[in-house]
């Protein structure tokens, strides 16, 4: 079952006007979508994303309001222009979750998951041409690049341990070959897989992930209307923290104001319902 995260948080923020005209820049497997549209009636939602087959699946899921969607292929940078293609100046709302789908979990031959076999791909899209693979940085990088960027995308305090391993194990090729060394290099001391940080840095940088949402930031301003709300759902410190700073210097720049005091997170209910939603984190701005 597909559960969307921090619905009912989402859409309360996003306050949807049934007759507005709202961009869900992370479609996933529709969830969300589905969701804002069934509050329009002449209003509409773009919905995007950058992984073509979530976007095929989400186009299933909300099927029963698919007169009020236009779906589109595209990463964060590219949003500003497409809603131009759709003759959309401005949109009075904008979603983004920056979770991993369910559906980019549960496929082995994607490689985003330490829990199954798979080859160490990792890229959000497949057919993006000139991407890297989380294998291309593991094979080819230096033992100081790799450790550099576990450490700075992963927060991994033992990067340096496991780009050893990494190194003197090469050629690395599947997901479960990486999670069985890196438990080695870094023994578990908490919930966490050893590998988790790692497997977390390592699709940050095959997507550039810090950089889309950079991107996507120093756009929403132009994109969203005067009154409109731009909510972001991390599930990361690092990206909690660069939302977090923007909304503040939006605030001092009084581009918006911040709806979100304190940061958001979800109920006992939903986390004992949707385990993986407990690292997920809110944050809402008003556009001046």
């Amino acid at each position: 079952m597909h559960y969307p995260v921090m619905l009912a948080e989402a859409l309360e923020y996003l306050a949807v006007r049934p007759d507005g005209t709202y961009l869900d820049a992370t479609a996933g497997l529709g969830g969300h979508t589905a969701a804002i549209a069934e509050r329009l009636t002449t209003g509409r939602l773009i919905s995007a994303d950058r992984d073509g087959e979530s976007l095929e699946l989400a186009k299933r899921n909300a099927t029963e309001h698919a007169a009020k969607i236009e779906f589109v292929q595209a990463r964060f940078s590219e949003l500003p222009e497409r809603l131009r293609n759709f003759g959309v100046e401005k949109v009075h709302g904008l979603l983004a979750d920056l979770g991993v789908s369910r559906y980019q979990l549960t496929e082995p031959e994607r490689g985003f998951s330490l829990m199954g076999d798979g080859p160490l791909d990792m890229r959000m899209s497949r057919t993006e041409a000139g991407t890297v693979t989380a294998a291309d940085i593991l094979n080819f990088s230096s033992e100081k690049e790799i450790a550099d960027l576990i450490f700075r995308l992963g927060e991994e305090g033992g990067s340096r341990r496991v780009a050893r391993a990494i190194v003197r194990a090469r050629p690395i090729r599947s997901t479960a070959q990486l999670a069985k060394l890196i438990e080695k290099a870094v023994p578990r001391t908490g919930r966490l897989h050893p590998a988790t940080r790692t497997f977390m840095a390592l699709r940050q940088a095959v997507n550039d992930e810090p950089g889309e949402l950079e991107r996507l930031l120093q756009a929403a301003p132009r994109m969203v209307a005067s009154g409109g709300r731009v909510v972001i759902i991390t599930f990361m410190s690092l990206e909690d923290r660069m939302v977090k700073q923007v909304f503040q210097e939006w605030k001092r720049a009084g581009v918006a104001d911040v709806l979100t005091k304190h940061v958001i997170k979800p109920s006992e209910v939903e986390v004992a319902a949707n385990p993986p939603s407990r690292s997920a984190k809110l944050r809402a701005a008003e556009i001046a």
